[in-house]
């Protein structure tokens, strides 16, 4: 009975008495864990695959990354962690502490205390290599790998930011996003390259068409924000549009994203292409800000030389000319041309480029050109025998 007793004041001390426990490790991205200003042991957690592994007699060096930024975070551990399975390429989740690296190529770096391999993979049969650099035509050929690739994944980073920094611009200034729909019977360019959306073969038909009309993927969700505009004073949407252009070649794409805006009671020309130039600067500088080793990677590797184009047109504002002035400006440029300009008929690529050369490596907006150029819902000037168009 006394010792019922004691057992039973024994029991009653440990449940009021909490056991001391380690602080579970909290979860960060290899982008966070890069940035931390907390370098005094903080436990966290980092899941992400290996991008190099290399084994000494008393410690070991994993490089693992995440995908959420360029650089990849070292993990420390002790020798006794090494394995068959860490291999490069294999996923793992790492725990431990992190701590100020002693090297100079990185800030922190991550003392394991616990490394287990999610998933693994043959190094031998992986095609991807450490340390090389594969041509972007064989990366085409594993398109479910290519994305852990440093340019691929500086690239699709660079496109996200650049996405929410376009969203982030007309939410700020008060546009409605509107989802136009992607399956449409409207033909908003007139241009008759389209791709028609019909059911599969096996699929049993009722009628002539699906929809009853002739449905096609959009070219442009134009006519339905203009729909939009008269009920929101400022509408965008930013979606997918088809090109049915049989081009192999960068300026035809058969499936982009385009951004597209409408404005209600706007004064003059002049406001809106504020708002295409702001536009264009609020998201070159949100890529800048937030992915500087991307855009250097990008700078390097793929578009050399832009780096101080992007900057200087940042500085400058963009210029405004009229049609009638371009064509002047081409005709009197020593340069020679493949195609002659002459006044009513469009301007090619090669004077596009010539112009922004010409006017300072700055963007320019060409305006009020010939109404027989452009789609019939341009307004018209109504300016005499010229008879140009307002954009």
């Amino acid at each position: 009975m006394f010792g019922s007793r004691v057992l039973s004041r024994a029991l009653r001390f440990c449940s009021s008495v909490p056991c001391p426990r380690h602080k579970p490790s909290s979860k960060l991205s290899v982008r966070d864990a890069l940035g931390s200003q907390n370098t005094s042991g903080e436990r966290v957690k980092v899941q992400g695959w290996i991008r190099s592994i290399r084994s000494q007699k008393e410690v070991l060096f994993l490089h693992v990354n995440d995908g959420s930024s360029l650089e990849s975070l070292q993990i420390v551990a002790d020798a006794s962690f090494d394995s068959r399975e860490l291999t490069f390429g294999s996923s793992v989740e790492v725990q431990g502490q992190l701590v100020k690296s002693l090297s100079k190529k990185q800030n922190v770096e991550l003392k394991a205390e616990k490394i287990e391999v999610i998933g693994n993979c043959d190094a031998k049969a992986f095609p991807i290599k450490y340390k090389e650099r594969h041509p972007l035509e064989f990366l085409r050929q594993y398109p479910h790998l290519r994305c852990r690739t440093n340019v691929l994944g500086s690239i699709l980073r660079v496109r996200s930011e650049a996405t929410a920094a376009i969203h982030s611009f007309f939410k700020d200034r008060g546009f409605v996003h509107i989802h136009t729909p992607v399956i449409t019977s409207n033909d908003c360019e007139g241009a008759g390259e389209l791709f028609q959306v019909e059911p599969s073969g096996k699929t049993k038909i009722p009628k002539e068409n699906f929809f009853n009309v002739p449905a096609f993927l959009t070219v442009s969700g134009q006519l339905h924000l203009e729909v939009m505009s008269g009920a929101f004073t400022q509408v965008f949407t930013f979606g997918p549009t088809f090109r049915a252009e049989n081009s192999q070649s960068r300026r035809h794409l058969a499936e982009f994203y385009m951004v597209e805006a409408e404005i209600s009671f706007v004064e003059n020309l002049h406001d809106l292409m504020q708002v295409m130039e702001d536009l264009f600067k609020a998201t070159t500088m949100s890529v800048l800000s937030n992915c500087p080793e991307d855009v250097e990677l990008c700078h390097k590797f793929i578009a050399p030389g832009h780096k101080d184009r992007l900057e200087h047109m940042l500085k400058n504002n963009f210029l405004i000319i009229s049609y009638t002035e371009a064509i002047e400006i081409l005709r009197k440029a020593s340069h020679s041309f493949t195609f002659t300009p002459k006044w009513g008929v469009d301007l090619q690529t090669e004077h596009e480029k010539y112009l922004v050369k010409h006017c300072g490596d700055i963007p320019v907006f060409v305006t009020n050109y010939p109404l027989a150029l452009k789609p019939f819902y341009m307004r018209d000037n109504e300016d005499g025998p010229q008879h140009t168009e307002m954009a």
